[in-house]
């Protein structure tokens, strides 16, 4: 009989973040204290006043979501913000992070893009004295034109060059926005040695398709949530076959689909999928942050210590890091479960 998960154990394994959105990180208490240093009337007089209620649907939280991002104006405020979401993950011995921010929900709203990138860099280059090796994955948002997404890219290129990007995403509402739509782009940023992943969220309209899209056209190297793909077992032994990262986030699932996607999650386990436990929105989802997916799930669906070191380790495989790095942090987790068997 396996040993009983332990929230002591789960804060304590080594695992990698490879699917939040810095924006969705963002707390009321931060947002009320950005939105008093920028003078922004949120109409509430505490941060227990910000509603951060919606309803269940993709379309109803993205509204939600940014109108939260108004608060965001000045460096310091992106700087403030990936601070406090990094400060965490050192504490939940989260030791590397691949960082999803949207510079066109700023640009749109006449922030700079050097405004949102250097606060956000500079946090991730401070965080290395806390342990947390911080890399950012640049997102087009697929509501936005094409033309949109050409200029971003052009933004990006001084930034990605620096070694501050490290690769490209695709999120935001996804019908009548399929993959397709960015193929040119996606082929150029591949061009220009960018990762590329994209967004592929649970029940859309036409989710097979985009899945397929993104796996056989864009050739994306992970699909973020992705769980649809079970209803076909002939693409899922594809993606299985290409060693494809699957970022799949539970408590998201449960607040935005009222479900926490079990059943095809634990389906692409046994299969031997490489899937990983993230967080996504915390900001937005009761502040469950990744260590709470980890051991929520496991909790719920009876997950033993040897699947949770699974998917820790699949965090880590399937991340955009160096071979030798990815030794290094699996040989973390072996020596902490050596030490937690003494």
């Amino acid at each position: 009989m396996s040993e009983k998960i332990t929230r002591k154990f789960v804060d304590g394994l080594p695992k990698a973040e490879l699917h939040v959105h810095i924006e969705g990180t963002l707390e009321p208490d931060l947002e009320f204290k950005l939105a008093k240093r920028n003078g922004i009337d949120l109409g509430v007089s505490s941060p227990d006043q910000i509603n951060r209620s919606y309803k269940y649907g993709l379309a109803a939280f993205l509204k939600s979501y940014y109108a939260g991002m108004q608060t965001l104006i000045t460096e310091q405020d992106f700087y403030d913000l990936t601070w406090a979401y990094l400060k965490k993950m050192a504490k939940s011995s989260v030791k590397h992070v691949e960082l999803f921010f949207d510079p066109q929900a700023h640009t749109s709203r006449g922030i700079s893009f050097s405004t949102v990138i250097n606060g956000i860099h500079q946090a991730a280059v401070d965080a290395r004295a806390l342990g947390v090796d911080a890399q950012l994955i640049m997102c087009f948002l697929r509501d936005f034109s094409k033309e949109s997404a050409r200029k971003t890219l052009i933004q990006a290129k001084p930034y990605h060059e620096k070694g501050w990007i490290l690769g490209l995403g695709l999120d935001s509402d996804e019908h009548h926005n399929p993959p397709l739509k960015f193929m040119m782009l996606f082929a150029k940023a591949k061009t220009e040695g960018y990762h590329l992943t994209m967004h592929c969220d649970p029940d859309q309209v036409d989710t097979l398709k985009h899945i397929k899209q993104a796996l056989e056209i864009i050739e994306v190297e992970r699909i973020d949530h992705g769980v649809n793909i079970v209803a076909d077992p002939d693409l899922m032994d594809f993606a299985i076959q290409k060693q494809l990262g699957f970022t799949i986030c539970p408590i998201s699932n449960l607040y935005i689909y009222h479900d926490m996607k079990a059943k095809p999650t634990l389906e692409l386990l046994k299969k031997g999928a490489l899937v990983s436990f993230n967080s996504d929105d915390p900001g937005y989802m009761g502040s469950n942050y990744i260590d709470d997916n980890y051991y929520k799930f496991a909790e719920k669906y009876h997950l033993s210590r040897e699947d949770l070191v699974k998917i820790a380790k699949n965090s880590f495989l399937s991340s955009w890091i160096s071979n030798t790095a990815k030794k290094f942090y699996l040989k973390q987790i072996d020596d902490y479960i050596k030490l937690t068997n003494k």
